[in-house]
Formats: structure tokens, sequence, C-alpha cells
């Protein structure tokens, strides 16, 4: 086999490695987003009390940041590597994905539910009485309002990225990935933090504009300081890319990519 053959194979799996790994942790993110959790429990931490918009706010957030800053780490990785248009394809692909998930799940949760799976579920590990099939159903079935705001967000956020990260990488050459990686997911997540809220919580629910700037505030506090504290990752990712495709391969498919990307901004 020749050493291009070879190549063009290890560019493949990476490219594969690289989307799987993209759309696995956002759908995860999706099914997992259900659940709220406090970042100052978690921390061992008094409740952080900020104050916000004339309240005061804890760090209260979704489980589904757990896997986003995967999403959105992997995100610059393809378009170093693969360009605005790699980044472009797995983003319109996974949200048709995640579209598909809901519908999947609201049919689900449609069927009738086999008797004895109630009784032998119908107390929970401290012998309260428990409806396994609502439990199931309220973890589940998310409103449609969630479902319309997550695939709005997700697709408006990634394209400000892969943009934004394309016109910095214009501007620092191959050098300074932390400040292109980094740029771009604050600006793109300070726009996806609010409009997923906007349109789940206040176009198809009862929120206030209030209650919607100060639990957007709160989740974009979150993601840019994952985003800051990841950025080490980003220099393993590609050191450990070097690596696998040899170091003047990588330079060379980045750069590939970086062209391809001007002519299409």
């Amino acid at each position: 086999m020749s050493t291009n053959s070879t190549f063009e194979q290890k560019k493949q799996f990476l490219f594969l490695f690289l989307c799987g790994l993209f759309l696995t942790n956002a759908l995860i993110a999706e099914i997992i987003g259900v659940k709220i959790f406090s970042v100052e429990a978690l921390l061992g931490t008094a409740p952080a009390q900020l104050p916000l918009f004339g309240t005061k706010l804890d760090f209260n957030m979704s489980a589904g940041v757990v896997n986003w800053p995967v999403v959105f780490i992997t995100s610059d990785i393809i378009n170093e590597y693969f360009g605005k248009k790699g980044v472009r394809r797995i983003s319109y692909l996974t949200a048709i994905f995640i579209a598909y998930m809901y519908i999947a799940i609201y049919a689900t949760t449609s069927l009738p539910p086999a008797q004895f799976w109630l009784e032998v579920n119908s107390k929970d590990s401290l012998g309260n009485a428990m409806n396994i099939d609502g439990a199931f159903n309220a973890i589940f079935r998310q409103g449609l309002g969630i479902m319309i705001g997550s695939i709005i967000a997700f697709l408006i956020g990634q394209i400000l990225d892969v943009t934004i990260f394309s016109w910095l990488r214009r501007r620092t050459g191959s050098k300074h990935i932390w400040l292109r990686a980094t740029g771009s997911t604050l600006f793109s997540q300070l726009i996806d933090s609010f409009v997923v809220i906007f349109i789940a919580f206040y176009v198809f629910g009862n929120w206030s504009m209030t209650q919607v700037a100060q639990v957007g505030s709160i989740n974009y506090i979150y993601k840019g300081v994952v985003a800051l504290l990841m950025t080490p990752i980003l220099y393993v990712a590609h050191y450990l890319i070097d690596q696998y495709l040899g170091k003047e391969n990588a330079h060379q498919m980045a750069n590939e990519a970086a062209a391809a990307s001007f002519t299409a901004v």
C-alpha cells in the first residue's frame, strides 16, 4: 500500500472519528439536558447568590453542559483540519438526527406500558410508591418549544463558531490556536445561551424576558469558564493528530482547510 493511500485512510478515519465524537456528545447532551443540577452542591460550596437583573441566582445548570464542551472543542478541531465545509456538514447532519431523536422519543413515550413492568417498578429504592411510566415520560418527553429552540440555537451557534474561527484563522495564520478556538466559542455561545431559552421558554412558554436574561447569563458564564479551562485539551488534541497523521501532513491539511475556508468567507 502506498504512503499516500495510507495517509488518505488515516485522514478519512480521523474525520469519521471526530464526526462520531461530535454527533454522539450532541445527542447525549440533548437527552440528559432535562436534569438540572447544582454546581455549588457538586463542588461542596455555598450558593453563589449572584446579583443579576434584580435578583440573586445560583449556578443551577442543565446536565447537558457536561457534554456540550466536547462538541465545541471537536467542532474547532474539525474546522482546523477539514475547514468550514466539514463543520457545516456534521452540524446539519446532527440537527437532523436531533429532530429524529425527538420524534422517536415521542413515539416511544406514547406506547402503552406493560402491566408487569408497572408492577415490578411500583416502588422506588426507598419504598415510596412510583409510577415508572409517568417517570419515564416526564424524563424523556420534552416540549416542542425545547426541541425547536435547541435545534435552532445549535445551528446558529455552529454557524457563528465556524465563521468566527475561520475569520480569526485568516488573521492569525497557524499561530494562536487558543485565540481562534476560545474566541469563536465565547462569541457563538453568547448567542446560543440566550436563543435556546428565549425560544423554548419565552416564545413557547411563559417566562419573562428578565428570567430569560437571568438563566441565559448563568449558562453563558459557565460555558465561558469551561471554554477557557479546556484550552489545554485543544493543544493535546493537535499534538495527537500530528503524531497520528505525521506533522507535515497534519500541517498541510490545516493549511488546505484554511485556504478553502478563506475562499468560502
